[in-house]
């Protein structure tokens, strides 16, 4: 296999990887959307029609999978404590399809309200003595992307039994 000056593989022109070549190596490292796809494939100068041919066959192949994407992405971000107003602007912006976003939302089965709770108690260890405080926790699980009721929720059970977390 020949290799370029930055050490990348050569496609079949000689000139640059296919962006086939291209995609197969970002989905090595985790799942991308197609959106994602195409936009660091159009970086690295691949023409758009190549490029939505390329995804289309890697989609059929199973390689590459909008809603597997979204399955793993919610995961990581429950995993960080985030609430689902804040994974779904991220996956929207990530070019998700509105009911691909709703799927995997659904499938992960996850008590919002609990999460909110166990995220509020594992960044503060109290609901605050004073309105300033308690308005720092909201804005916190606000940021955080969890919607109003979360949020009361969260700031009247997070420290119920904080052994439960």
């Amino acid at each position: 296999m020949a290799f370029g000056s930055a050490n990348t593989p050569r496609g079949e022109n000689g000139d640059q990887p296919s962006p086939r070549d291209d995609a197969i190596r970002l989905l090595a490292r985790r799942e991308h959307s197609r959106h994602e796809l195409e936009s660091r494939l159009a970086t690295k100068g691949h023409d758009a029609a190549e490029v939505a041919v390329c995804l289309d066959d890697l989609a059929e192949q199973g390689l590459q999978s909008d809603a597997r994407f979204a399955e793993h992405f919610v995961r990581s971000r429950i995993q960080r404590g985030q609430g689902p107003r804040k994974v779904r602007a991220e996956l929207d912006q990530r070019g998700a399809a509105r009911e691909t976003v709703d799927e995997a939302l659904t499938e992960a089965e996850v008590d919002w309200f609990t999460l909110a709770a166990e995220t509020l108690a594992r960044r503060f260890s109290g609901p605050g003595e004073t309105p300033k405080e308690r308005a720092k926790r909201e804005r916190f699980l606000a940021g955080r992307g969890f919607d109003f009721d979360q949020l009361k929720h969260a700031l009247a059970h997070a420290w119920d039994d904080n052994d439960a977390f």
